[in-house]
Order: C-alpha cells, then sequence, then structure tokens
C-alpha cells in the first residue's frame, strides 16, 4: 500500500509503498477515507537528531477517518463497512487519567511507549491504517469523512482548550484568538456556537482573516505590535476574558498576555515554543494561563456531534496521497487556508 512517511531526519516527507497491515487480536484494521495535515507534523520533522524521540520512517497523519476493512479476534461493536473517526492521543486505558476518558493526559503512555497515529505510531496518511483498540475509534454517524477529519484535532483541541474557559464566556465578554488557520478558523466557529462573547480574531494574512470573518469573528485585528492596543481598544480597555493562542510563538504568546482581563484565561495551545511568565506585574491579576493538549474521548464525540447538528464546518483543501509532500510544502509556506486533507483513495 501506499503511505507518507518521514524517512530521514531533516528530509521531506516521501511517498512509499510499505505492506498492508493485517489485524492481530483486538485490532482493527481501517480503510483510511482522508488524513488531516496538520503544523505539528512540521514541528515533529524539524527536530534535530539528537533529540528526535521516535523511530524512523514514520508513517505521517495524526487525523484520520475511514471505514473497518478487518476485525480482529475477539474485537466486538463494530462491523466490517463501519465509517469511524480515529481518536488520536491513545493511552494505556488503566490509569487514574485514562479512567476518566481524558487518554490525552494519560500517565503511563511514555513509560509503556504508547504514541498517537502519526506521532510515533504509524499514522493515517495511508491506505489502511492498524488500529490498537476499539475505543479509539468513535462513529461518524452521516458526517462526511472529508470534512470531518480534521475535527479529530483540529476541532477537538480547541473545543477542550475553549470548555475550561466557558463558565468566564458570558454575555459581554469577548474571547480572543490568535491564529485562524486550521485549528482558529475552528476554535471561532465553536465560540459562535457555544458562548454569547464577542469574538476577536488575529493573524498576519488578510487572507486569514478574511476567512475568520467569513466563519463569525466579531472583529479581525492584524497580529503585530499594536494588536494589544487595538483589542484593548475594542474592550474598553478591560482585555479579554479568554485568549486562545494556536501559534505559540514567544510574539504571540506575549500578545495574549498583554490583552488578557483581570481573572481572565490564557490557553497556550500552538507550539511555536513561546512562554508566558506568570507573576505580579506580568499579566492582569489572576490570570490564568495553561498549556492544554488534545482533548477527551468523550469530547471528540462532543465535537462530532456539534459538526452534525451544523454548529462547525472545516474548510478543508484535498490531495491525492501522492500530492502529500506538495501539500505540506504549502502548509510550511502559510498558503493553505483552513486544513489541509489527504485522500489515500483519490
Amino acid at each position: 500500500m501506499k503511505a507518507v512517511q518521514y524517512r530521514e531526519i531533516g528530509a521531506a516527507p516521501e511517498v512509499v509503498t510499505v505492506p498492508e497491515p493485517e489485524p492481530g487480536p483486538g485490532q482493527v484494521l481501517l480503510k483510511v477515507a482522508a488524513a488531516g495535515v496538520c503544523h505539528s507534523d512540521i514541528a515533529v520533522m524539524s527536530w534535530p537528531a539528537e533529540t528526535f524521540p521516535y523511530a524512523l520512517p514514520l508513517t505521517l497523519g495524526h487525523e484520520g477517518t475511514g471505514t473497518v476493512e478487518a476485525l480482529g479476534e475477539g474485537v466486538i461493536g463494530l462491523a466490517e463497512g463501519d465509517p469511524v473517526a480515529v481518536y488520536g492521543p491513545q493511552g494505556c486505558g488503566r490509569c487514574a487519567k485514562c479512567a476518566e476518558g481524558k487518554e490525552n493526559y494519560c500517565l503511563r503512555a511514555a513509560e509503556l511507549g504508547i504514541y498517537p497515529p502519526g506521532l510515533g505510531a504509524p499514522g493515517a496518511m495511508a491506505e489502511y491504517l492498524l488500529i490498537d483498540d476499539a475505543r479509539f475509534l468513535l462513529p461518524l454517524a452521516g458526517l462526511d469523512p472529508v470534512t470531518s477529519v480534521p475535527l479529530t484535532d483540529a476541532g477537538l483541541t480547541p473545543y477542550h482548550a475553549i470548555k475550561r474557559s466557558l463558565p468566564k464566556l458570558v454575555a459581554d465578554s469577548t474571547a480572543v484568538v490568535i491564529g485562524t488557520g486550521g485549528l482558529g478558523h475552528v476554535a471561532i466557529q465553536l465560540l459562535r456556537a457555544l458562548t454569547p462573547s464577542r469574538v476577536v480574531a488575529l493573524d498576519v494574512s488578510e487572507e486569514k482573516l478574511a476567512l475568520a470573518r467569513e466563519v463569525g469573528a466579531h472583529e479581525t485585528v492584524l497580529s503585530d505590535e499594536h494588536a494589544p492596543e487595538h483589542v484593548r481598544r475594542l474592550t474598553g480597555g478591560l482585555g479579554a476574558q479568554a485568549v486562545f493562542d494556536f501559534v505559540g510563538a514567544q510574539a504571540t504568546v506575549t500578545t495574549a498576555g498583554a490583552v488578557a482581563a483581570v481573572e481572565g484565561d490564557v490557553a497556550i495551545v500552538g507550539i511555536g515554543g513561546g512562554a508566558l511568565p506568570v507573576g505580579i506585574s506580568t499579566t492582569a491579576f489572576d490570570v490564568e494561563v495553561t498549556a492544554p493538549y488534545w482533548g477527551s474521548r468523550g469530547e471528540l464525540g462532543e465535537v462530532l456531534a456539534l459538526a452534525r447538528a451544523g454548529a462547525v464546518e472545516v474548510q478543508v483543501e484535498t490531495y491525492g496521497i501522492d500530492e502529500a509532500p506538495l501539500a505540506y510544502e504549502r502548509l510550511h509556506a502559510g498558503q493553505v487556508n483552513g486544513r489541509a486533507v489527504i485522500l489515500p483513495h483519490g
């Protein structure tokens, strides 16, 4: 079968032919319908050899949808042909966090060598994907596998970040979204669906800001050194009750801290390497700063339900599997508006 692999440190991903996997006891084989292309993949491929944590070659793709192709011995609750979405941040299933359904915060994954598909384990950017346990599969239940595949990360991750701030996002509040690409443009829709907040979107590209307005942002601001001043002016000097930074670079993290209101939330979701100091006189009083990661299995079910209700829709660009290296080039150059999606079977 064809697969998109990262094969050599510092090299571009390649389309290669690898053996088709076969399900063992308890496993499920998926025929992949779609796989998302994410900035996290680019981050992984930028790590130097001395800190690279995974074995190579690595089949990419941590966002996946497909249909059940074959079931290993002992698998129940699924049938061949079932359309499903893959829950990516897979854990041990036994620790305290996994017992809560929060496998994204599994306490033993590193110890046991458990990795998400595409982020250590073979990913969804292939014609077939082997899943170790049926609990990692959620029914699509009528959703389009192509437009819904980004929901498994680009939908789940902002949802998880936003959900903890919902008590603060009441009437006459403001939420700021920094970075309106794959995750950010979904976050705007989630904020509009779940809260009465005014949504202010920041980005460096007018094209991205146009997308932000299209999906529901009330205000858009160019993300530069003047952005904090503009946001403060829009909020009457108070700042935002919640700020969601989907870039995470030092410049955007600094902006996030500068626009957060007293008792506001700052969620650093992007993996750009920035950090926000917490202490007296570094932010407004009692600002909470978090670095959330992905989301729980239950939350993925909630995101898929919101999509079925028409509350959220991801803008996608589709590519055949042979075009995957081009998709990564376009993403790296900031030329993807929304989410790039690979179709392994054309």
